[in-house]
């Protein structure tokens, strides 16, 4: 999940499969320390165009826009981090436990977010652009992918 305000990655949930309700789980925990995104960008799958999903978007005010199936550059913010992350780790390592990919994502995550500067961000780290842009106030206008 990233943010399109700053490219801060929110979330990378590992498992063997992603239902409806462990993606609402993530969106919960994730506006815990944000806030609820306007909106949420994504692909067509079943987790995605759940019932729960709907419902959980309509009870938290969050608008669910889909991509046209077979149109990834609808969506070309989580394809270009999903292209970094799957270069940088799943392809990096090999890995015999689920509990191995989730250390090396947290602190790749914490890398990408603190550390790595962005050129689309001015060079800046998503956690300094949300914070010199915000001044600590959570962007109104969040939207997620």
């Amino acid at each position: 999940m990233v943010d399109d305000f700053n490219r801060e990655a929110l979330a990378i949930d590992i498992d063997l499969n992603l239902p409806a309700p462990r993606v609402i789980r993530t969106l919960d925990r994730a506006a815990a320390w944000r806030i609820y995104s306007t909106m949420l960008r994504m692909d067509n799958g079943s987790e995605f165009i759940s019932g729960s999903l709907a419902e959980w978007a309509e009870e938290h005010g969050v608008k669910l826009e889909f991509i046209k199936p077979g149109k990834p550059t609808q969506n070309s913010y989580i394809e270009r981090f999903n292209r970094t992350y799957r270069t940088e780790v799943l392809d990096f390592y090999l890995f015999s436990r689920l509990s191995e990919v989730r250390e090396i994502t947290d602190n790749w995550l914490r890398e990408y977010n603190e550390e790595r500067p962005h050129e689309s961000l001015g060079d800046l780290t998503p956690g300094e652009y949300l914070v010199i842009h915000e001044k600590g106030q959570v962007n109104s206008k969040s939207q997620w992918h």
